[in-house]
C-alpha cells in the first residue's frame, strides 16, 4: 500500500514537500516513482528513486527544482518541490513494483499506486 500526503496550495515560486509512505512490501529494494495528473492529460512521470541503488530520474520539466528521496528507515518517500509554476499544479501520485526505476518504467500499471495528493500553484 502506498499513501501520499503533504500537497496543499502554495504560490507560484513557492516550495512543498509531499510523502508517500508504504506497507505491505520490502520497502527498501523497491523503486519508488512519482507521477502528476492532470484533468484531460496522460500521467506525467516527474520523478523515480530505485531501490536497490538509489539512483534517481527526473522528468525535463523539473530538473534542477525538485529532488526525490528515500527514508528506508521509516519506509518512506519524499519528493521535493521547489521554484514551483501553475504548470505543476495536479494530483502527484506515487507508484511501485520493481526494484529499479528503469524497470518500473517498462511497467505500463505498475501494481502499487497511491490515491494521489493534489498540488496547486496559484496565486
Amino acid at each position: 500500500q502506498l499513501v501520499e500526503s503533504g500537497g496543499g496550495s502554495v504560490q507560484p515560486g513557492g516550495s512543498l514537500t509531499v510523502s508517500c509512505a508504504a506497507s505491505g512490501f520490502t520497502f527498501q529494494y523497491y523503486a519508488i516513482a512519482w507521477f502528476r495528473q492532470v484533468p484531460g492529460k496522460e500521467p506525467e512521470g516527474v520523478s523515480c528513486i530505485s531501490g536497490t541503488d538509489g539512483s534517481t530520474e527526473y522528468g525535463d520539466s523539473v530538473k534542477g527544482r525538485f529532488a526525490i528521496s528515500r527514508d528506508n528507515a521509516k519506509n518512506t518517500a519524499y519528493l521535493q518541490m521547489n521554484s514551483l509554476t501553475p504548470e505543476d499544479t495536479g494530483v502527484y501520485y506515487c507508484a511501485s513494483g520493481a526494484g529499479l526505476c528503469r524497470e518500473l518504467a517498462r511497467m505500463p500499471s505498475p501494481p502499487w499506486r497511491g490515491q494521489g495528493t493534489q498540488v496547486t500553484v496559484s496565486s
